[in-house]
């Protein structure tokens, strides 16, 4: 494997090798020093041309604590204002000495178009409303170190189904590990190709979450809708924002970030006690580092 540009490219086994190695550098970050040499001499650059906390950081931080050098590149002030073409950026990056880039960007397929115009592993760190491989892995590697197994975890994905490119990962990477999953929005927030995918879909959310272990909370995708999706804000709280009174005991709770509370989540799940937001971006950093290691040292 030589780059990471969807979980839909994946085979079972790649992402088992994938939840391995996070399994050991986990055990590397709960360490006083936190770091191990295994990339020491490379280079990763970091091509983020849309806006992003916790993926942009965790991937640096992946990079750091392997030992690599990282190249930060934001689009805001560079040459692309100039007329500069995303790919000739790229290639000026790598022209430098990068060894691998991280790419995230607000048009599908960027990262595909890169893997075939570079020498250098790619990593797609979310391609517009296409697919973002490393959250759906953290998600489920999350889950799987909650639950000890993901084989028969029924997970329910509430939210913004059709703008929401971390829901497309969850969709190709369910049945590879065994998760049970299943779907909750309003009918014009669920891509109609999706009802044909034998999935159970709920339109309504107190249903739903019935026969749901874990449920992970998608929030309304603003910036990447066209036009209204709903009649209003107050609509979608009253009818899809997940409460206390909606979870049983037990029940897991995820959210991609970032959370817009009051919305898709009432803030006093802010105290729930079975909330796994936090561990998400532990793993995360976990999940990148492994990606990292395999991209670039191999097996």
């Amino acid at each position: 494997m030589k780059h990471l540009l969807g979980i839909r490219h994946l085979s079972p086994q790649e992402i088992e090798e994938f939840y391995l190695l996070a399994d050991r550098f986990y055990e590397v970050l709960q360490q006083p020093t936190r770091k191990v040499a295994a990339l020491t001499g490379t280079t990763v650059g970091l091509l983020f041309f849309e806006s992003s906390t916790r993926t942009r950081l965790s991937f640096e931080l992946a990079a750091k604590r392997l030992g690599a050098d990282v190249l930060n590149f934001s689009a805001t002030g560079s040459s692309l204002a100039k007329g500069e073409t995303l790919l000739d950026t790229a290639l000026n990056i790598l022209a430098m000495g990068v060894d691998a880039l991280v790419i995230r960007d607000e048009g599908v397929g960027t990262p595909h178009f890169l893997a075939r115009k570079v020498s250098v592993p790619i990593i797609n760190a979310g391609d517009g409303t296409n697919e973002h491989p490393t959250q759906a892995l953290l998600d489920t590697y999350t889950l799987r170190r909650h639950f000890g197994t993901l084989q028969g975890v029924r997970l329910l994905i509430v939210g913004d189904l059709f703008h929401s490119r971390v829901a497309l990962s969850h969709l190709h990477i369910a049945s590879k590990v065994g998760v049970s999953l299943s779907l909750c929005a309003p009918p014009s927030l669920v891509p109609a190709s999706w009802y044909g995918l034998g999935l159970p879909i709920y339109h309504r959310l107190d249903q739903a979450v019935k026969q749901a272990d874990a449920l992970l909370v998608l929030r309304m995708q603003k910036e990447r809708q066209k036009q209204p999706s709903l009649a209003s804000w107050q609509e979608y709280v009253r009818y899809y924002q997940v409460r206390p009174q909606h979870l049983r005991p037990g029940q897991v709770l995820l959210h991609p970030g970032p959370i817009n509370w009051g919305v898709e989540l009432h803030p006093t799940l802010q105290a729930y006690e079975h909330k796994l937001i936090l561990q998400q971006v532990t793993h995360g950093v976990a999940i990148r580092m492994a990606v990292l290691y395999a991209l670039l040292r191999g097996r």
